[in-house]
């Protein structure tokens, strides 16, 4: 069965944190943080719809300039989410530039920022290139529900306010489902592969009535064929459903018993997990005034979320050659429990 997406971390253990997650058949992307980007190419960072940030340090968001740079001009949106008082973070950042010639580029670029409250509450601005990215506030499209931050036909994003010594998100990135394409099933009703293959995905994903019509167009060597069907006549005998991944990007928190919790409701049984391991149990004091974790404390975590794999990244500098190290500490400890 295909996977809907590819999920890397942007910079090696050491570097920066970042996740970008690169969609096979939508040419889009989802990026989660944004410090150091130099290492995507101008095509990858075209392709990203969303930002997802953690927090506003350094190194988790002074790549959004970069990318703005990299955009503008040929992008048309951006939408971007933060915790509390990143609208006003984007704000001071665009107001830091002088935009006295972008109103006359060919394509309006609309950043579309979104602020997460510790409580859930969730606040919309938003900066277009036509008016000089002055800010203008605005409704949400829909009504979020509980830790969902952003919600589509095939996928979502859920959040949880962590502590870092000040608010950090952590995210789950949510298959709705795994969709098969039978093509055995498709050539015998007679039809051909085709771009209503996606449509008919979508539809099934967002629980469409099966009466919804699907315009099943197609060519090969006779031509061109169309047709119209029944979402009720193609669901079950094109289509077969599995259960949706589910990957946790989890990064700059203290080990606390709040923390532990949140991350229980937000990743229990997760089935890939990318998590801060930052320093070693041998310098777990350390850790703690920095608010981060160690590769004992990540593993532990893991462990507790019962993740079908763990994926460590943010290490400190301070171990140099040491990586080994850091990941063989994380696993024994997600082993050993």
């Amino acid at each position: 069965m295909r996977d809907l997406f590819e999920a890397r971390l942007v910079n090696d253990a050491f570097g920066d944190p970042g996740l970008y997650v690169d969609f096979f058949d939508e040419r889009r992307a989802l990026l989660f943080d944004i410090g150091d980007i130099s290492r995507l190419p101008p095509k990858k960072l075209m392709r990203i719809s969303h930002v997802f940030v953690s927090h506003a340090h350094m190194d988790h968001f002074s790549g959004l300039d970069h990318l703005l740079r990299v955009v503008l001009g040929r992008k048309d949106c951006i939408v971007l989410y933060g915790g509390p008082g990143m609208v006003d973070r984007v704000e001071h950042k665009l107001r830091a530039y002088v935009w006295n010639v972008v109103q006359h580029y060919a394509v309006e670029l609309v950043l579309d920022v979104r602020e997460r409250a510790a409580d859930g509450a969730i606040r919309r601005a938003l900066f277009s290139s036509r008016g000089g990215f002055e800010r203008q506030p605005a409704p949400m499209p829909a009504q979020t529900r509980g830790d969902v931050l952003h919600e589509e036909h095939s996928f979502r994003v859920r959040a949880r306010s962590l502590d870092h010594g000040t608010d950090c998100l952590a995210f789950a990135l949510e298959e709705r489902a795994r969709v098969r394409i039978a093509k055995e099933r498709i050539a015998q009703l007679g039809l051909g592969t085709g771009a209503w293959l996606t449509q008919l995905k979508h539809a099934v994903l967002r629980g469409a009535p099966g009466t919804t019509p699907i315009t099943v167009a197609w060519r090969d060597r006779a031509g061109q064929h169309a047709q119209t069907r029944s979402l009720h006549e193609l669901r079950d005998v094109v289509l077969d459903l599995a259960p949706g991944r589910r990957i946790g990007y989890v990064t700059d928190i203290r080990y606390t018993e709040p923390n532990l919790r949140h991350l229980e409701q937000l990743l229990a049984g997760v089935d890939r997990l990318y998590i801060e391991c930052v320093f070693l149990e041998v310098d777990a004091a350390h850790a703690a005034r920095k608010h981060h974790l160690t590769a004992h404390q990540a593993g532990s975590i893991a462990a507790r979320l019962g993740a079908g794999t763990v994926v460590p990244f943010h290490y400190s500098p301070r171990y140099g050659e040491r990586a080994a190290e850091l990941q063989a500490e994380l696993l024994a400890a997600w082993r050993a429990l």
